[in-house]
């Protein structure tokens, strides 16, 4: 499996603007490319903290959908101040839990 890691600052007042168009864009990337789904965070210094779950970097590089989410895309970056490179992490050790499905 493999991680890639999202750092954002957003422009204040464009924080609803921001979630609501990743979310868009997130679950068309679920849905049409085989990612294994994305969380979002918001971390104490208002930063916005984004990871995204594939099988493999190759699977993630394949998946194209400019135009089915074209429009949430350029909403996104409208609402970016700053945006952090991103990072490719490989899983080493894995000890989520996921209450919600009673799995450890």
């Amino acid at each position: 499996m493999t991680i890639f890691l999202y750092r954002w600052k957003i422009k204040p007042g464009k924080e609803q603007q921001f979630e609501s168009n990743w979310a868009i864009v997130t679950k068309a990337i679920l849905d049409e490319c085989g990612s294994y789904g994305s969380r979002l965070h918001l971390a104490e210094n208002s930063e916005y903290i984004g990871y995204a779950q594939w099988p493999d970097k190759a699977m993630r590089e394949k998946c194209e959908l400019e135009e089915l989410t074209l429009e949430a895309r350029h909403l996104m970056r409208e609402a970016i101040e700053y945006s952090y490179p991103e990072q490719c992490l490989e899983v080493k050790s894995d000890f989520l839990f996921f209450p919600e499905l009673g799995k450890k």
